[in-house]
C-alpha cells in the first residue's frame, strides 16, 4: 500500500469515498412532506430541496397551522421546528402522536437552538430523528434515507435496465 493510500485510510477518507459511491436508497417519488417552521427561508429552502428530488413539499409557518395541515393532507413525513411562536414543536409533536390520524407519520425535529437540541437528545418524545440548523442537502436526504431503511417511508423503485437504456 503506497503512502497516499495509507494516509487516506488512516484519515478515514476511503470510507467517505466509499459512502459517496454507494447507491443511495431514496424515498418514493411524490411522497408528501410537511415542513413546519416559522422561518419562511427554511420552509422555502427545504421545499426547494424536496421538490428537486420529486417529493411534494407543503409548508406551514406555525404549529397550529401545521397540525391542521397534517390532519387534512396526511403527509408521509413531517419536518417540525422546535422553536415556534405560540405552540412549540414539543407540544405539536405530542399532539401529532396522540391523534390517531397522525400518530404514525415519521417526524424529524429541527432546531438551531442548543438548549432545544440537548433537551431533544434527553427526551426524544416520539420523534423519529433530529436535525440541527443550519443543515445542508446531504443532511436532509441522509435523514430521509434512514427512515426508508427503517421501513418508515416507502423506497423508490430502482430504474430497470430497460429504463436506463431508454431515451
Amino acid at each position: 500500500m503506497d503512502y497516499m493510500h495509507r494516509m487516506g485510510s488512516l484519515l478515514g477518507l476511503r470510507k467517505a469515498r466509499e459512502r459517496r459511491r454507494a447507491r443511495r436508497v431514496e424515498a418514493s417519488r411524490g411522497i408528501r412532506i410537511l415542513v413546519i417552521d416559522d422561518s419562511l427561508t427554511v420552509v422555502k429552502v427545504l421545499s426547494r430541496m424536496l421538490s428537486q428530488n420529486d417529493f411534494e413539499p407543503l409548508g406551514a409557518r406555525s404549529a397550529e397551522e401545521g397540525l391542521e395541515m397534517a390532519r387534512k393532507t396526511r403527509p408521509d413525513l413531517i419536518f417540525l421546528d422546535i422553536i415556534l411562536p405560540g405552540m412549540n414543536g414539543f407540544a405539536a409533536l405530542r399532539r401529532l402522536r396522540q391523534d390517531p390520524a397522525t400518530a404514525n407519520i415519521p417526524i424529524i425535529m429541527i432546531s438551531g437552538d442548543e438548549q432545544s437540541m440537548a433537551r431533544m437528545v434527553l427526551d426524544r418524545m416520539g420523534s423519529d430523528d433530529f436535525m440541527k440548523k443550519p443543515f445542508g442537502r446531504a443532511e436532509v436526504f441522509t435523514r430521509i434515507e434512514r427512515l426508508v431503511l427503517k421501513g418508515r417511508l416507502p423506497a423508490r423503485a430502482r430504474p430497470s435496465s430497460m429504463d436506463m437504456h431508454a431515451g
